[in-house]
């Protein structure tokens, strides 16, 4: 397949992928109606009498831990051990691109647009799943957050493909010179390390 041929495709591929968050954008738009909230800068409003109704489906504290499985239970801690791990990688990636980002004129990822913790505020869950949850979307929020911190790195420093594919490429790679031609690579650093000045953040 050509050079062109696969650029036709990525065209393609960022249309549908425009398309498919505007109707992600109604979706969600449609559930808000659907289970009456509202976001009011970044907080969720439900109408009055929702919570109420929510709260009847949520199982109580003890009932959730006599009835959880005995693997649930002992893996707990193994799950919560790295809870430090997280935060000393949220620390470090965090004070790394206010720093190194300023130096290499990169716009700094906004935290906010991959952490997000909404979770907790469903009256249906108790106070154990809500736990669960803010971790849940701390950890994989802050995954998110640090890979385009990478991502972008990468792109300053290294813009140039795998010899080989790997599962789930970030979004920035495709941009990359490809393995192998160093001509290229010499002749669009400089012009790569420009394009991230003008990044979306």
């Amino acid at each position: 397949m050509s050079k062109s041929s696969i650029e036709d495709i990525l065209i393609r591929l960022h249309a549908l992928e425009d398309e498919l968050e505007s109707a992600l954008d109604q979706l969600l738009r449609e559930k808000r109606e659907q289970f009456r909230y509202t976001l009011k800068k970044g907080k969720v409003r439900f109408e009055q009498g929702v919570k109420s109704l929510q709260k009847h489906q949520k199982v109580g504290v003890w009932l959730y831990i006599l009835t959880s499985r005995v693997g649930h239970l002992l893996s707990a801690p193994i799950v919560y051990s790295v809870f430090m791990a997280f935060i000393f990688l949220d620390i470090s990636a965090t004070l790394y691109q206010h720093i190194c980002f300023r130096i290499y004129a990169i716009p700094r990822v906004v935290r906010s647009h991959y952490i997000v913790i909404d979770r907790h505020h469903l009256a249906y869950l108790n106070i154990i799943e809500k736990f669960n949850c803010v971790y849940c979307g701390y950890a994989n929020g802050l995954i998110e957050y640090v890979r385009e911190i990478a991502a972008r790195t990468e792109q300053y420093w290294c813009p140039v493909k795998h010899a080989q594919r790997k599962a789930h490429d970030h979004r920035l790679s495709e941009r990359f010179v490809d393995y192998g031609d160093a001509e290229a690579y010499s002749r669009r650093l400089e012009g790569l390390r420009n394009e991230l000045k003008e990044i979306d953040k």
